[in-house]
C-alpha cells in the first residue's frame, strides 16, 4: 500500500480528497493535517509515499512545507492541490520536484488522472527497467492549454477525422477498457497518436484511463469512454 497523507486546511476539501484517495486502489490515507506545522512533525518522524498538499495555509504554507522536507531530504512524491493559479506559485512547487499540480475547483476525473499517472510511474520506476523514448513520452506529463483555447487546440493539433476514429473505436466498445495497442491496432492509428488524442478526451472529460497491475509484468494503461455519453 502506498502510504498517503493529506495536508489541507479546509476540512470539506479535505474530507473529499480523502474520499477520492479511496476510490483509487493501492492508496492508503494514513493521517491528515489541517495545517503544515503539524503535518511537517508527523513527517519528520512518519516516512511516507505521498502527499495531497494544499499550498494556501495559515501560519505554515504548503510550499514552506516542501521546502524542508526536501531541505531534510525526504524525497516523498507530491501532489499540489491548490486554488494557486499563479506562474510564480507554479514555477517553485515545479522546482520542488511535484509530480501533479490540480487547481481547485477541480473534477473527480482530473483526480484521478493524476493518480493513475503517479501509479504507473512509480510502479514503472520500481521495476528498474530500461526506457524506450515512447515509455518516457507517456510518463511525462504535457502541459494542457486552457479551456477558452481548447477550440484552437482541436484545429491546430486535433484533426477532426482522427477524433472520430477514436470516438467510433471506444464506441463499439462501449463499456469496455482498450489498451493503446489494441486501439491503435483497430483504427491503424500510431499507439503514440492514440495516447495523445486519449490525453486529449481525458482531459475535456469525453474519457478515462485507469492501470491494470494484473498483467504480471509491466503495468499498463486503459482507456474507455465508459460514462461519458456524446
Amino acid at each position: 500500500m502506498i502510504k498517503t497523507v493529506i495536508v489541507e486546511d479546509d476540512r470539506m476539501v479535505a474530507s473529499i480528497n480523502s474520499q477520492f484517495a479511496a476510490r483509487t486502489p493501492g492508496i492508503q490515507v494514513i493521517a491528515t493535517f489541517y495545517n503544515g506545522k503539524n503535518a511537517l512533525e508527523f513527517l519528520e518522524k512518519t516516512k511516507v509515499d505521498l502527499l495531497l498538499l494544499d499550498l494556501y495555509m495559515p501560519e505554515f504554507s504548503g510550499l514552506e512545507l516542501l521546502e524542508e522536507l526536501r531541505r531534510k531530504n525526504d524525497d516523498a512524491d507530491v501532489i499540489m492541490i491548490t486554488a494557486a493559479n499563479d506562474a510564480p506559485h507554479i514555477k517553485e512547487a515545479l522546482r520542488l520536484g511535484i509530480v501533479d499540480y490540480l487547481i481547485k475547483p477541480f473534477r473527480y476525473e482530473r483526480f484521478a488522472q493524476a493518480m493513475d499517472k503517479y501509479l504507473l510511474k512509480r510502479a514503472v520506476m520500481e521495476n528498474g527497467m530500461e526506457f524506450t523514448q515512447e515509455d518516457i513520452d507517456q510518463l511525462v506529463s504535457v502541459r494542457r492549454p486552457s479551456p477558452q483555447s481548447r477550440e484552437m487546440e482541436l484545429q491546430k493539433g486535433v484533426q477532426r477525422q482522427t477524433l472520430n476514429r477514436i470516438h467510433i473505436c471506444l464506441q463499439s466498445h462501449q463499456g469496455e477498457y482498450l489498451t493503446s495497442e489494441q486501439i491503435s491496432a483497430e483504427t491503424g492509428l500510431s499507439k503514440v497518436t492514440v495516447r495523445r488524442y486519449m490525453n486529449y478526451l481525458i482531459e475535456n472529460n469525453e474519457a478515462s484511463s485507469r492501470v491494470d497491475y494484473s498483467t504480471g509484468g509491466r503495468p499498463r494503461v486503459e482507456y474507455s469512454n465508459h460514462g461519458y455519453e456524446d
